[in-house]
Parts: C-alpha cells; sequence; structure tokens
C-alpha cells in the first residue's frame, strides 16, 4: 500500500489529547488539554494548530488513525447505555457470580465489583445447546418475543445476548437477534457469538455486556466525530486503532467498540516495537507513561506480547481478579494509575499514596491554577526543579510553583511534619516505586529478567521518571525517542491494517482432525482477512496462526504460534512439539504422559508491517553544549546537584551530556539521573545509558 502523504494520528487521553501529523514522512505534533464533555472538539483544535505548524489544510488530510480511552472511561465511570442482557435460563446470574475466585485471600471483609448490569436488566430465555454445539432444546421464538416486549417496556437503548455454548452454535443467539431487529430496530443489540466467540461464559458474557454498554456512546462519538470533520473540510477515512495493535474501519469500531479498550495504550507499545527494530533490540521494556496511567509492556523480538483477555477497572489496588475480565485480543501489558495528574494522600497508616484517583484535564494539578487543590505527581516534579514553570508544554501552560509547595504540605507535609521539598520527593519516590514493582511482576509472570531488557520510554511524563526507574529496576539501557510526548499518535500511523478473528472448539490430541482443523482455520482465516479488507483493498494480507493449548485438566492454556504450512497441513505431532518446546520455555519442563488439548483458536491478518532499517549508533565522544543550568533533585542521593539544561533539538549526534541533566524538548523533559548520560543518536533519540 503507498502510504498517503498527509496523515493525521490523534490519541485522547485523560489528561491530554496528542495529535501528530505526517507530511511526506516529516513529523509535527501538537498536544491540547482533552475536552472530557466532547472530545472531538479537542481533536479539530489540535487538528488546525498541527496543519498550521505543517503548512497545510485540514482538506490535504489522506488519513486519519484515531485511538482514545473513551470506551475504557465509559466502563471504569459506569457512564453507558441503559443496557439489557438476554441469556440462557439459569444463567441469569453468571457476571454477578464471577468465577467464584477470591483475588485477595485473606481479606475477611472482600467486596466484590459490582456487575456492570443488575439483576432486574437481566432476562433469560429457555433454549439450550451443549458443549459440542448441539441443540438439546429448542428455543421458542414466542418466548423471545415476550421477553423482547418486556425491554420494550423498560426503555432500553441496547441489548446484550449471551447463550450458553453459543460460541459452538451461534444459531439460537442470532434468532434473538432477528427478533429484536423485528421489534426493536433503533436498539443495539450485540451478540456474543460474533463479539466474543470463546469458552468460559463468564469472560464472554461479561465482553458482550461491555460492548452493548458502550455501542451508542461510541456510535454517537464517532457519528459527531465524522460530522465535525466534514464540516472542516476533512473527507478521508477516518481509521480506529484496536487493542491488539492493528486498525480496523469506522464501522468495524461502531460494531465492536469493546475491541477499542486500550487503543491508545495499543499504539504506544506499537511505537516501542519500530523502535525496537530499529535498534535491533530483541528485549524491551516499553514504559508509557501519561496523565493518568503508567502502563508497561514487554516487547520480544521486536513483537509486543499479546493476550485474548484482559481486565478493566481493577478496583483492588490494581490486583489481578477485582476488575472486569473482557475477552479480545490485546496487547499484553500492566497498566496502573500512575500518572502525572495521579493524586497523593495520606492514609490512616501514615504512609504515602499516589492514585489512582486522577486530577485529569479539569482542573489538573494544582500547579495549573485550574481549581486543583491536592496535589499530583507533576506538583511533586515541579517542585524537585524536574519541570520548567515557564516552559511547560511549550510554554502553552505556566506552573505555579507556589500552589505545588501549598498543596503537597497541605496534603502531604503537615500531616507528616515534611517540608515541600521532602514531601514532593516521597510522593516522586512512591510513583516510582509503584511502577517499578508493577514491572518486576509482570516480568516475573513471564518468566523474564529486567536486567537484560533496554527500556523505551514515551508518554508526557515517562522521560521525568524513566531514569529512575531503569535505577530501580536495575536495567542498563534506556531510550526516549524524538516524539516521545506524543509516542502513542505516533504508534497509530506505524500500525498495519489487521484483525484478529477466534473461536473456541475444544479438542484433544488425542482425538485429532486434521480436515477439521483446516477447515476451521480456513474459515478463521477468511473471517479475519474480510475486516482487513474493508480497510484496504489493495495490499497483500498476512495470516497469523496461534492455537491456546494445556495439558488436560489444567485451568488455562498457552499461545502457541504456527507457520502457515503448519495450520493448513496438520499435523499431530507437531502441534505436540510446538506445545513441549513452549510450555517448557514458560515452565522449566514438560509433563510426561498427559493428553494434551486444545482451547482457542486464532488467525490474524494483517497487512505487512512497516519495513524499519537498522540504524548505526554513536559512543557519544563529543560533548554537548548546555543551554542553561539549574538545581535538579537526584533521588539517588537523596538532595539537589547543580544540573545542565540541554535543548534536545541543538543536540547533534554523537553528543554526550553527563548526568544529571535535563534535557529539554516542548513536549515532555528527560531527567538523566547523576548515575548515568545521555548520548543524541543518529535518528534523535536520548540514549541514556549507566556511566562506565
Amino acid at each position: 500500500m503507498a502510504a498517503p502523504s498527509v496523515r493525521l494520528g490523534v490519541d485522547i487521553g485523560g489528561t491530554f489529547t496528542d495529535v501528530v501529523l505526517e507530511k511526506d514522512g516529516v513529523p509535527f505534533s501538537i498536544k491540547v488539554l482533552t475536552t472530557y464533555a466532547a472530545p472531538e472538539n479537542a481533536i479539530i483544535d489540535g487538528m488546525h494548530q498541527v496543519c498550521a505548524k505543517a503548512g497545510v489544510t485540514p482538506s490535504q488530510i489522506d488519513q486519519i488513525i484515531h485511538g482514545t480511552t473513551l470506551a475504557t472511561n465509559a466502563l471504569i465511570e459506569r457512564r453507558g447505555a441503559k443496557t439489557a442482557l438476554i441469556t440462557t435460563e439459569g444463567f441469569r446470574d453468571v457476571i454477578e457470580m464471577r468465577t467464584e475466585s477470591r483475588f485477595e485471600q485473606y481479606d475477611l471483609n472482600l467486596n466484590l465489583p459490582e456487575p456492570l448490569l443488575p439483576r432486574h436488566m437481566r432476562f433469560t430465555v429457555a433454549g439450550r445447546v451443549d458443549a459440542n454445539g448441539k441443540v438439546l432444546v429448542d428455543i421458542d421464538r414466542a418466548e423471545v418475543e415476550a421477553v423482547v416486549d418486556q425491554i420494550a417496556k423498560a426503555g432500553f437503548e441496547s441489548v446484550a445476548v449471551g447463550l450458553i455454548h453459543s460460541y459452538l452454535n451461534p444459531s439460537h443467539e442470532e434468532l434473538v437477534r432477528d427478533v429484536l431487529a423485528e421489534k426493536l430496530p433503533d436498539v443495539a443489540v450485540s451478540i456474543s457469538s460474533e463479539v466474543s466467540p470463546q469458552m468460559r461464559e463468564y469472560e464472554r458474557f461479561n465482553t458482550v455486556v461491555a460492548n452493548a454498554y458502550i455501542k451508542p456512546l461510541m456510535a454517537s462519538y464517532l457519528g459527531r466525530l465524522e460530522s465535525r470533520l466534514q464540516n472542516e473540510g476533512v473527507s478521508c477515512r477516518i481509521f480506529l486503532m484496536h487493542s491488539g495493535g492493528g486498525i480496523i474501519s469506522i464501522q468495524n469500531a461502531a460494531d465492536f467498540p469493546v475491541r477499542l479498550v486500550e487503543s491508545g495504550p495499543a499504539g504506544g507499545a506499537v511505537f516501542a516495537a519500530h523502535i525496537a527494530a530499529r535498534y535491533g533490540l530483541d528485549k524491551v521494556l516499553s514504559f508509557d507513561m501519561g496523565g493518568t496511567t503508567a502502563k508497561i509492556c514487554l516487547i520480544k523480538n521486536q513483537t509486543p506480547k499479546t493476550s485474548r483477555v484482559f481486565e478493566v477497572a481493577r478496583t483492588y489496588r490494581f490486583k489481578k481478579g477485582s476488575g472486569m475480565p473482557i475477552s479480545i485480543p490485546v496487547i499484553d501489558m500492566v497498566e496502573i494509575g500512575a500518572g502525572g495528574g495521579s493524586l497523593a494522600h495520606v492514609d490512616a497508616l501514615r504512609q504515602i499514596r499516589v492514585g489512582p484517583e486522577s486530577a485529569g484535564s479539569e482542573p489538573g494539578p494544582a500547579c495549573y491554577g485550574r481549581g486543583g487543590a491536592r496535589p499530583a505527581v507533576t506538583d511533586a516534579d515541579l517542585v524537585l526543579g524536574k519541570l520548567d514553570p515557564d516552559n511547560f508544554a511549550g510554554g502553552s501552560i505556566k506552573l505555579e510553583p507556589d500552589q505545588s509547595k501549598s498543596a503537597l504540605l497541605t496534603h502531604v507535609g503537615e500531616t507528616l511534619d515534611m517540608d515541600a521539598v521532602e514531601a514532593a520527593f516521597g510522593v516522586a519516590e512512591v510513583v516510582d516505586e509503584n511502577m517499578a514493582n508493577a514491572a518486576r511482576v509482570h516480568a516475573v509472570e513471564n518468566g523474564e529478567d529486567l536486567s537484560e531488557y533496554t527500556m523505551i520510554a514515551f508518554g508526557g511524563a515517562a522521560p521525568l521518571h524513566a531514569g529512575r526507574l531503569a535505577e530501580k529496576l536495575g536495567v542498563e539501557r534506556l531510550l526516549v525517542p524524538p516524539g516521545a510526548g506524543v509516542g502513542s499518535a505516533i504508534g497509530f500511523l506505524r500500525a498495519p491494517f489487521s484483525f484478529e478473528a477466534n473461536r473456541s472448539v475444544y479438542m484433544k490430541l488425542s482425538d485429532f482432525d486434521g480436515e477439521r482443523i483446516k477447515s476451521l482455520l480456513s474459515d478463521l482465516k477468511a473471517e479475519a482477512t474480510g475486516f482487513v479488507r474493508t480497510c484496504d483493498e489493495v495490499s497483500p494480507i498476512l495470516s497469523e496462526f496461534k492455537v491456546y493449548m494445556r495439558y488436560t485438566g489444567q485451568g488455562w492454556e498457552i499461545p502457541i504460534e504456527l507457520t502457515e504450512a503448519q495450520a493448513m497441513n496438520p499435523d499431530v505431532g507437531t502441534f505436540e512439539a510446538r506445545f513441549i518446546e513452549d510450555y517448557t520455555k514458560l515452565f522449566g519442563r514438560p509433563v510426561e504422559g498427559m493428553d494434551i488439548e486444545i482451547t482457542v483458536w486464532s488467525v490474524n491478518a494483517t497487512t505487512p508491517p512497516e519495513q524499519v532499517a537498522r540504524m548505526s549508533e554513536t559512543e557519544g565522544a563529543d560533548k554537548a553544549t548546555p543551554a542553561g543550568a539549574r538545581k535538579l533533585f537526584d533521588a539517588a542521593s537523596g538532595k539537589f546537584l547543580d544540573a545542565d539544561v540541554v535543548n534536545r533539538f541543538d543536540m547533534k549526534a554523537g553528543e554526550r551530556a553527563r548526568g544529571p541533566v535535563a534535557v529539554v524538548e516542548d513536549e515532555t523533559t528527560i531527567i538523566v539521573p547523576a548515575s548515568r548520560d545521555a548520548i543524541r543518536q543518529p535518528d534523535g533519540c536520548i540514549d541514556i545509558v549507566t556511566r562506565g
């Protein structure tokens, strides 16, 4: 596919909306505050500003790729449509019973999260399909019509349909959808056999409910955005980033909005993978810290790790199991409430806590002077000298250090008998340790040693904290790429068009059926390819095959990648060998004498990834010229040190700045600790290395 000459990437975050325009490969970017009431307003404002920078008009834009937190925020804040669930008789309470597991075993007062829909919004119909897809009890159309009449009287805006074992036989769900379409043509409908055709009814039901819950909201937003852009003279197609790291059409996004959850962070992981390919790095820790959250992702062999289940809105200290499970293809990452806007307080044990509550963009941290009275991480960074109050966001926002000091003293210092600097140090160390702990746990869960990894940091707040995070994790090398402040939006412009189709069909290797497997994977390939063709009619499409396997009796599976030849010519010996190979890598040894089973089959159709040229690196023999100096708090030594200030864009390739140093630019500031040096690489990356 020939790349359009003018492309726009837009990422709506919790605090800032990032807009990047590429004109013939040259990037221009801007950050504007997110407008919560009408998010499209920030996009239009940012588009005009970045077009002015690039010297183009909005009508010259050839393609727009958009990622958003709107779907995530609607689920977290419970701001979706009035939604009903139609499910199989006897399964009305599945989304409330969950899996009956305790995510905190020893908490006697444990409160499980409330289901997205209360019981009176959940309806049942008779009819039953068994675990092999055979109809045991036919569904009664008259009964379905009676239930739909109840839903009509209650004024529901959206309906989710999740029937037992519909991933194997969707005929009953399709009948319910037909009745809804006849009787309630204006009501949005989502069926689980299309949204998430996978086993495990709790995850599947929860996913289809989440899709239905946000479907009217996202359809309305995307419609308004299209209309506003047309009014501004923009006639190009709009695409959406999905959580699996690819791009889908705006119509697919409106039909399956749950796939947009985590779309912004997914763009960041794609961005980091692109940088990893440029440097030939096989082990990368992607660190994305914005205004509201921090995201950490492992990238191996220049490919982000993926999963098919993740959780939204964890309610118990971000602990696994305490949120809403969403069963869709997603880039696997850990996300915590640690961003520049995350608020600090002292708890009942007189300990400093940071997040997950955020000041967002309205009113923002105390230093914004917009009415915020509580201290945020940005306030701590300002007091510690990491930020220039007169040149924040390129000078578009003037920061007020006195407001930061006052907020830190009032909410932290006075309680713990600290001055403003000590309180700011405490807040910064807590948030950095929170992120370090999250990274350690994520690495252990994946059997990885972070000391072998290179960190790539992006997002408006990440370069301020990445140096200290690298110290805590024992990571020797840190890269901060150009455009780091708007990394996710740049990632949107690097992502391929892709769509992953999956289906649960249970099969033991002892009952291996090659013809059935070939037919199943061929159908999934056709389904995924069809979605991609709605976005790109000319490019070649690659197919990536994956099966999820486990030993019989185990509770969860591991993903096993197959080549197209292995998938289209299925052989039981090959499947077994691939499983044992990957299982041994993950757990140390195979289990002898047990049968192996496959539970989920997956095909990802994607346009070819952008080819990345390997870059020649420099050792940084020349000294960078400082643009100024300031006092900068160094966390490792626990005191202020004299630090140079270097303008990022004045550094020439091969120049080195000795830490402590602040490398400044309009969209962020890179803080280099005293233990490290910063080298400007030929591609503009700031390469932060441990001083030898």
